[in-house]
């Protein structure tokens, strides 16, 4: 027998515990791997897990939104087959359920689907999520808070347009509010949200700087969570990167400098948004580039140059390190001083380097 004649008649069941316990598994099948979820497309459960989401008790609720979760996180295509059975509407619906659980349970399918492209993305704009996800961030529960926030971000990330959905919503305030939230996590997806609004266009980043974002989001890189402190660097650098302005902005709040300290109190991929961000603020001009140097930036990105044993990592240091030196015969004795081109020619030299690695030092 197949899932579908196995599962369906207990879906239907008259005992909603029976209906709740079918839902789960089938919810676990799905999560599994994308064939399960494939069959429970195929099986035309769909329809009825949508029809039973807005006509059941809260147990029942919570485990349907978990099925079209399961189902539609693995590809643009199994959410598509969400969206096309009309489950949107039910799902935004259950956000403004009493349950927190439903609405955490609805925020993170939706979320799910709207991560994948920029027409499912839009797809749940137009079925009226945006509103209740700001809505639920205000909500008192830490759990519900995390899961909002990121679907906004799964939401902005896509284009100008739909991050500007989220800003007309009101969210930048909110989530600007919650930076020092002491739950990690929940800073975590706030950081990130407000990143993949900040990157897309000067108006934006300018947006989230005037929910005066500075200067507290600059404790978040003295965090103890490497998460926080790499989305704080993220932040960081998806704002200084657009205009001089924003830069010099940054470089007013103490953020140089703060993300200078950052990259030296952690390793690997941590470092990469911050290596990046001086980069950009360097590029700008020679005043910024000098702030960068002033605030012994380039000692600290030759360290990265030395001790990472990442290419990637390298190569965005030799790149931040051109950005600083380029400018003029100062600047690049700045860079010189610190014994940094040995070191970039023996990369430069080595056999192990990477394309990308090498490709850096000619730009």
């Amino acid at each position: 027998m197949t899932t579908r004649q196995l599962l369906l008649p207990l879906l239907l069941d008259v005992v909603p515990t029976i209906q709740q316990t079918a839902a789960l598994a089938l919810g676990r099948l799905a999560n599994y791997n994308d064939d399960l979820a494939e069959a429970v497309v195929k099986g035309d459960i769909l329809p009825q897990l949508v029809y039973s989401l807005a006509e059941q008790n809260r147990f029942y609720k919570k485990a349907a939104a978990f099925v079209l979760r399961a189902v539609g996180k693995h590809s643009p295509q199994l959410a598509q087959a969400i969206v096309d059975c009309g489950a949107l509407d039910t799902l935004v619906i259950c956000l403004e359920d009493f349950d927190p659980g439903v609405k955490e349970a609805a925020a993170w399918a939706l979320g799910y689907i709207a991560r994948h492209n920029a027409e499912l993305s839009q797809a749940v704009v137009d079925a009226g999520a945006v509103p209740l996800l700001v809505l639920c961030i205000q909500e008192p529960e830490i759990a519900l808070k995390r899961i909002a926030a990121s679907a906004l971000s799964d939401i902005a990330k896509h284009s100008p347009e739909l991050a500007q959905t989220v800003v007309d919503a009101g969210a930048v305030a909110h989530l600007a509010q919650m930076i020092l939230n002491p739950d990690a996590k929940l800073k975590h997806q706030v950081l990130s949200a407000l990143s993949q609004v900040a990157k897309h266009s000067v108006d934006l980043a300018e947006m989230v700087v005037e929910a005066e974002i500075f200067p507290v989001v600059l404790t978040c890189l003295k965090d103890k969570d490497e998460y926080v402190k790499k989305n704080a660097c993220t932040l960081i650098r998806e704002i200084a990167k657009h205009t001089p302005e924003l830069s010099q902005l940054v470089v007013n709040a103490g953020g140089v400098a703060a993300v200078i300290d950052c990259i030296g109190s952690c390793k690997g991929n941590t470092r990469l948004p911050g290596i990046m961000m001086l980069g950009y603020v360097a590029a700008h001009s020679e005043n910024l580039a000098m702030a960068v140097i002033i605030s012994k930036g380039v000692p600290q990105l030759s360290v990265c140059l030395s001790e990472e044993p990442e290419d990637h990592i390298k190569a965005a240091a030799a790149w931040a390190l051109g950005q600083i030196g380029r400018h003029t015969p100062e600047h690049a004795r700045a860079v010189a001083v610190t014994n940094t081109l040995p070191v970039l020619l023996s990369l430069y030299m080595s056999t192990e380097s990477s394309e990308d690695l090498q490709v850096k030092f000619w730009q």
